[in-house]
């Protein structure tokens, strides 16, 4: 499941949740996103969820700059 730019700004502008939901709902994206990959993965598919663990990564880098900048780091290794 990948999830789009609309649903990731959707989660990290509700005012009901707090700094630490946000952040651990935008982690459990990521989650869930690499644990479907699998071998039979294509290239296109596993790009794809890359591109997007950053696009969550920043909005986790608005919030915890400190924790943003180590998942961002370590993204692009």
């Amino acid at each position: 499941m990948i999830y789009t730019n609309q649903k990731i700004d959707k989660i990290f502008n509700y005012k009901t949740y707090s700094n630490k939901k946000k952040i651990d709902a935008g982690l459990e994206m990521i989650a869930i996103m690499r644990a479907n990959l699998g071998t039979d993965s294509t290239k296109q598919e596993k790009e794809q969820v890359i591109k997007t663990s950053r696009y969550i990564f920043k909005h986790i880098n608005k919030i915890d700059i400190d924790l943003g900048k180590t998942l961002l780091r370590h993204i692009d290794k």
